[in-house]
């Protein structure tokens, strides 16, 4: 068992609109460079900022323009589903890389990717740049029963997209792309065509008959895998269910699971960064508590023994 403590909600500075409350509810990835915290919530037009220490109220950067409803199921109807956050290495006119973040793909509505500049000190630097990534996600949703994609990495030479499963037919796996003919794409054109990948499944089983699905990754130092998992009671993609369980896991360079510690408290845990050092994981979590009425915080554990 691994356990974790909270370390703060994450809380606004200001709202992202008029009548939405001062936090983000929906975290579903995170990303940490130097002193910024970088947090993707899926129920918002809007990436949060927020320090590495301290429990200083964050700010919101604007990723698309216009405004979601207010209800429940409106907005998630209409809602991008940023789902997955990525920082990319440096590139054409990025020399001090990029954050890329990417809609589920599990609807229509949902494979959008936002490209945000960094610069020397891990700072968004210009406007965001929307991609249309329904081309390079159409072979892919082919691939799997129902797309859903819940994550990403930079694994060595690939960009690491990763597969959740559910209830339904819907099975884990990492979908890896070749990264510079990725990023090579992305600097031709903002609808980038269809590229060749591979599909690795990754097998988590289940716990009280529910399967376990991935919710994010983090790559060590060491070149494996850490990655969070939740045990969602869904059938499919779109619809929200209790949270059985939740876990850290890791995987071997060749998509083994060498490790798997259930979270204590249970957290539904969306979001993860994971830094090795010796034998010991440390981790910090953002969480999706699938209640627009809770926010969503930001816990810290530590796996050792050999992690």
């Amino acid at each position: 068992m691994l356990s974790c403590h909270k370390l703060r909600d994450l809380t606004l500075a200001a709202p992202s609109a008029a009548g939405r409350p001062a936090y983000l509810a929906a975290a579903s990835s995170l990303v940490v460079v130097g002193s910024r915290l970088y947090v993707i919530a899926d129920d918002e037009l809007h990436l949060g900022v927020f320090p590495t220490q301290g429990d200083a109220e964050g700010t919101l950067i604007r990723l698309l323009d216009g405004e979601l409803p207010d209800g429940e199921k409106k907005r998630k109807r209409r809602k991008p589903d940023f789902e997955a956050q990525v920082r990319l290495p440096e590139f054409a006119k990025y020399p001090h890389g990029a954050l890329l973040a990417l809609g589920s793909g599990s609807r229509d509505n949902r494979s959008t990717g936002i490209l945000l500049a960094l610069n020397a000190k891990g700072f968004i630097a210009g406007a965001p740049r929307v991609l249309d990534l329904s081309r390079l996600f159409a072979p892919i949703d082919k691939a799997f029963d129902d797309l859903n994609i819940e994550g990403a990495v930079v694994f060595g030479q690939y960009l690491v997209l990763l597969q959740r499963g559910n209830k339904g037919n819907a099975g884990n796996a990492l979908v890896s792309l070749d990264l510079h003919a990725f990023l090579r794409a992305i600097e031709r054109d903002d609808r980038p065509d269809a590229l060749l990948f591979t599909v690795t499944p990754v097998e988590l089983g289940s716990i009280e008959g529910v399967p376990w699905g991935l919710t994010d990754a983090s790559v060590l130092s060491d070149g494996r895998i850490a990655f969070t998992a939740v045990a969602e009671n869904t059938d499919n993609s779109f619809d929200d269910g209790p949270c059985i369980a939740a876990a850290v896991g890791i995987l071997s360079r060749t998509a083994q699971v060498e490790r798997f510690e259930l979270l204590s408290p249970t957290l539904k845990a969306e979001g993860l960064h994971a830094t090795l050092t010796g034998d010991h994981l440390h981790i910090l979590l953002v969480t999706d508590d699938d209640d627009p009425t809770r926010p969503a915080g930001l816990w810290e554990g530590e796996m050792g023994g050999g992690a």
